[in-house]
């Protein structure tokens, strides 16, 4: 099953991700996770990607593509993945060439989204440079503004499950678990 989660920055998409992967026994890839191990490289594309995250902007839809779906070719990746971050523009969508099944919207409000990376932050002592409020407040407008329309895209397509990202863990966990069936 390939399974798409989507959310503004604290809605929860790693821990779901990563219990969907417990429980369904299938890979999770997270594009934040990638994105953020290349920035650690010294050559010019991991420097390029820390730029454009530590401004808290989007990496552009063509790089995004070429990078994922590079990954996506791995053959761990062949039966299906939990895939997270991705995409986020409707650019993506259409340049994204890898059938998807159900993609998870895991919906918090701005302010629980802000609170919840604020403690977070608070939390660990190693703070993401990628998660300056200034930073942070950047993709939740860009969430707003770029992939939103992707969401009205799967939910034509008839495969948008969409998830209050407020509730507990475990009972967030059990309604996917129970639509994505």
């Amino acid at each position: 099953m390939k399974i798409i989660l989507i959310g503004i920055q604290g809605s929860g998409k790693s821990t779901q991700g990563n219990l969907l992967r417990d429980k369904l026994n299938t890979p999770y890839l997270s594009t934040g996770h990638i994105f953020r191990e290349m920035a650690k490289e010294k050559a010019p594309l991991g420097r390029y990607i820390k730029e454009i995250m530590n401004a808290g902007f989007l990496i552009p839809d063509e790089k995004t593509v070429e990078i994922v779906s590079e990954y996506l070719k791995k053959p761990e990746y062949e039966r299906g993945y939990i895939l997270d971050g991705f995409p986020r523009t409707i650019e993506q969508v259409k340049k994204f060439e890898n059938g998807v099944d159900k993609v998870v919207y895991l919906e918090v409000s701005d302010k629980e989204a802000l609170w919840r990376l604020s403690y977070r932050n608070g939390e660990d002592s190693e703070t993401r440079q990628d998660e300056t409020l200034t930073a942070i407040r950047k993709r939740i407008e860009l969430f707003h503004r770029l992939t939103e329309p992707v969401l009205d895209f799967y939910k034509k397509k008839g495969i948008l499950v969409e998830i209050n990202g407020e509730k507990a863990i475990e009972d967030i966990h059990k309604e996917i678990l129970e639509k994505i069936k």
